[in-house]
């Protein structure tokens, strides 16, 4: 490489700014923006919405309903219709319905339907009591609504989205109506629904379009947009950036580490990744370039850290709160299962762009004060433990103010919190405002990093609140980041002219200030509303398919197709499962892929794992989906996020794509390890195991980003990577090793099966080896091997079964007979439903129990894992390779 490239200015194929913004308009906030009365009738519209998701999440309804004696209150149902109204109709509004279509102005019959979606959206919410009295019973006036209604929604989401997620929301009504065809498979074959029927449970009801994903859209999701929108246009944004580069920057290869830090950062309060490329990417994808990075690497890194930043908690692209609903667990459980993963694998994107830097001998950026490497560790470690003593002496603070001063401490808290930001204002009106430097300039110097930090302590206020309610006080999303959104109201509005009377400026600037911070304030909200349409289209035309698993119980049929194929392997199943979220993903946003999937697979994931031996929490098997979804934007030849990337390097966006799917197979590797191995989701793991996870699980990723870029100390040869991604899996999957050495279950007589469950410890994990005639084919003996888990100790062996597997066993001759499943929709019910349980000669019985044996620890194959890795670095230093190389600077 030269120290010298040519600037990314220089390639023609790149977008200009004014091009890139556009782009993400397209994808994210709608193409068009008309001047004049449709302008500001968008604008009015966005604000209203805005202002509409604030007062239904704020207490505010319940005070004004005690004070008027009014219905101010609304209940879930009628949320989610009026949040549709808003969506429906700005889609029509915001996105043309062509590309040829005019963006200047928006034509008449673009008003026409979207006045008319709305009015179909808000139809529940008007007629809501007439249709409470009729509960399926549609008159000819709901249908007419519903069926316009359908039909709008689609088109919008077609606007908004494209035609993907219309297409698959078409084929899942065309099975409602026409399942009962024989052209149909008979696998899949149903008995059909009229129309009637089909729009009371899409659309009068929550079944369907108002059901699960839109109420999550419209009490969670909308905040939390609205959070970041705000939080960015405030300045923090800029902030991140310029941290990430002052922290980075000066490393080998550090624009690209700045890139990863930047991204996720930014990933914390953005749910989208083609608006995390191109907010980051403009200024870190040219600098990587300058560094010796090609197009296609430099948009690839970015790309891979974007992507990355909607599996970082707490916004998840929005499928964290979606979880909440789905798995049925509380947000800080989400929060706490995907804390780990997020995080392990952004440190492995960070070492392997590192790995890049050091093989290619990439220069570094310029920074004004260089220290020694070991005077800048003890730094860091010192600002670390500062940061930690902080915390917990806020934390111990706050409930002492609590404890001291309880019926006054809410008051009292909220002036310390008022006070804390007028002096962090003050602290950093005395620096310069930070701005955007060019990427572009011949030469480019790094900003101090406790400069940057000085400029913006302000900007994590909001975020503490948003955490400290939510990990702390135990409230609700919804609330956490109401109360995160007021608080940035306050600062959006005082803080430039706190700044400029800091400053000494005059009364003039001082009110210009004011209209400024006014003027942001009020372009955040319609700018987080507009990036509010897509989710809304999305989760409200997602909400088809799930209506139409619902009511055809497509869900069983998949659930035997998908083991069929299978065989009954888990893996195998996995993979298949991985490949249908991979590929509806190539169209589907990640709110919508994640609902879709969701729905059809986390379910048969669970499902056929407990029939074949495997207990897969819920939970990982949703995480499982959604990580598989967000690759869907990497990979070609539909990734939005490379196309993206590659519009702002100038790079071919499909290599781009391939290089960004190789980075990322870090992200594709996870799942399939936490699936099996739950400690990454820190699922029944105390605070001392979550430390040692944290660590063992960060070390094995580096050892895999060394070994799937052929460099660790020095180049790999073809044995060692090998051997590194041996050592990756023994460190992250040891059991598996140690079941090929000891059996880890021992059989015990069915005789026994009382006696078994009443001794086995609290949560223990028991299999069933279950026998019976086959439903269908009465001659044919099936047999399950199902596992699950016993609750707490302290029941008798009987009771302890019943309420484990949700049926009773009763011991005839030395036989244990199976009774039917008391709910065939539990997990037993869905897993046994093909076994007769009625047949008076061959009942369904339990041929064996299969408990955990004793056995060596799985831990003890760390030693051979650690002797390979030895070997390798032995063998490494022999041909004189290191980690570090001697720096270069631009």
């Amino acid at each position: 490489m030269t120290s010298d490239p040519q600037p990314a200015s220089g390639n023609s194929s790149a977008l200009s700014d004014e091009q890139l913004q556009d782009l993400v308009a397209s994808s994210d906030t709608g193409a068009r923006n008309p001047a004049g009365t449709a302008g500001l009738a968008i604008a009015g519209v966005a604000l209203l919405w805005s202002l509409f998701q604030l007062y239904i999440a704020s207490p505010l309804p319940f005070m004004l309903s005690r004070l008027t004696g009014l219905a101010l209150v609304f209940n879930d149902t009628q949320t989610r219709s009026i949040h549709l109204a808003f969506g429906v109709f700005l889609a029509f509004m915001a996105f043309p319905a062509f590309a040829r279509s005019p963006r200047d102005r928006i034509p008449l019959l673009d008003w026409v339907l979207g006045l008319l979606a709305a009015f179909c959206a808000l139809y529940i919410f008007i007629f809501y009591r007439d249709l409470a009295q009729r509960p399926g019973l549609p008159i000819t006036q709901d249908l007419v609504a519903s069926g316009i209604g359908m039909v709008l929604l689609l088109e919008a989401t077609r606007r908004a989205l494209g035609p993907p997620l219309v297409v698959v929301a078409l084929v899942f009504l065309a099975y409602v109506f026409f399942g009962s065809s024989t052209i149909v498979p008979d696998i899949i074959r149903w008995g059909g629904a009229s129309f009637s029927r089909a729009m009371d449970q899409m659309w009068l009801s929550t079944g369907g379009v108002f059901g699960v994903a839109l109420g999550v859209s419209t009490a969670f999701v909308f905040l939390f947009v609205l959070f970041g929108s705000m939080l960015d246009r405030a300045g923090a944004g800029n902030f991140f950036i310029k941290l990430a580069f002052a922290l980075l920057g000066h490393l080998k290869g550090g624009p690209a580490k700045a890139a990863v830090l930047a991204s996720m950062m930014t990933g914390l309060i953005s749910g989208s990744s083609i608006a995390n490329v191109v907010t980051t990417g403009t200024f870190t994808i040219p600098l990587m370039k300058r560094v010796g990075f090609s197009a296609e690497k430099a948009g690839s890194v970015e790309v891979a850290s974007s992507v990355n930043g909607q599996i970082m908690p707490p916004v998840m692209g929005a499928a964290a709160f979606l979880m909440v609903e789905y798995v049925g667990i509380s947000y800080l459980q989400v929060i706490k299962h995907a804390f780990l993963p997020a995080v392990i694998s952004y440190i492995a994107l960070l070492y392997l762009v590192h790995l890049e830097a050091v093989r290619n001998d990439m220069p570094s950026l310029p920074k004004r004060v260089q220290h020694p490497a070991r005077i800048a560790l003890l730094r860091s470690g010192l600002v670390t433990a500062s940061i930690i003593i902080l915390a917990g002496a806020i934390y111990y603070a706050i409930n002492f103010i609590k404890w001291l001063l309880p019926a006054i401490s809410a008051p009292v808290l909220l002036l310390a919190l008022l006070g804390v930001y007028v002096v962090l204002i003050w602290y950093a009106a005395r620096q310069p405002d930070l701005e955007l430097d060019d990427p572009n300039a011949p030469v480019l110097e790094l900003p101090i990093a406790t400069e940057v930090i000085k400029t913006g302590l302000h900007y994590l206020l909001p975020l503490f609140v948003l955490v400290w309610f939510l990990m702390i006080e135990r409230r609700s999303p919804g609330l956490s980041a109401f109360y995160a959104v007021v608080l940035l109201i306050v600062i959006m509005l005082t803080q430039k002219p706190l700044k400029a009377m800091f400053r000494g400026l005059q009364r003039e600037e001082t009110r210009a200030a004011f209209r400024e911070g006014f003027e942001d304030l009020i372009a955040g909200m319609i700018s987080g509303a507009r990036n509010m349409i897509g989710i809304a289209c999305a989760t409200a035309a997602a909400g088809i398919i799930v209506g139409t698993v619902t009511l055809t119980g497509i869900g069983q049929v998949m659930a035997e197709f998908v083991e069929f194929l299978s065989g009954g392997n888990i893996f195998l199943i996995l993979v298949f499962t991985a490949v249908i979220s991979l590929v509806l993903g190539m169209g589907l946003p990640t709110t919508a892929n994640y609902i879709v999937v969701s729905s059809l697979m986390a379910p048969v994931i669970v499902e056929l794992g407990a029939a074949n031996g495997v207990i897969i929490p819920l939970i990982a098997a949703h995480m499982f989906v959604f990580y598989f979804g967000i690759m869907a934007d990497v990979t070609p030849p539909v990734g939005l996020a490379s196309f993206a990337a590659a519009a702002v390097s100038g790079g071919d966006p499909i290599k781009t794509g391939f290089t960004a799917f190789f980075y990322s197979l870090r992200t594709v590797l996870l799942p399939f390890i936490f699936v099996f191995n739950t400690d990454l989701l820190l699922i029944g793991v105390g605070l001392v195991g979550a430390i040692w996870i944290t660590i063992k699980a960060t070390f094995a990723m580096l050892i895999f980003a060394a070994a799937t870029q052929g460099f660790f100390m020095a180049r790999s040869r073809l044995w060692e990577s090998a051997a590194l991604l041996l050592v990756t899996f023994m460190l992250l999957r040891p059991g598996f090793f140690l079941d090929l050495v000891q059996a880890p279950y021992d059989q015990v007589e069915p005789v026994r099966v009382f006696e078994v469950m009443e001794n086995q410890p609290d949560g223990a994990e028991v299999r069933l080896v279950i026998s019976g005639p086959d439903f269908d084919n009465p001659d044919q003996l099936v047999e399950r091997t199902m596992a699950f888990a016993l609750g707490p100790v302290g029941e008798s062996g009987e009771a302890r079964f019943e309420r484990a597997m949700g049926m009773t066993v009763m011991m005839q001759d030395d036989v244990a007979v199976l009774e039917e499943p008391l709910d065939m929709n539990s997990l037993a019910g869905r897993t046994l439903s093909d076994l007769d349980f009625y047949d008076p000669d061959r009942p369904v019985q339990i041929t064996a129990i299969e408990v955990a044996a004793e056995r060596l620890p799985r831990e003890v194959f760390y030693i051979p894992a650690f002797l390979i890795f030895g070997l390798v670095v032995f063998t490494q230093r022999r041909r004189g390779g290191t980690v570090f190389g001697n720096p270069k600077t631009v």
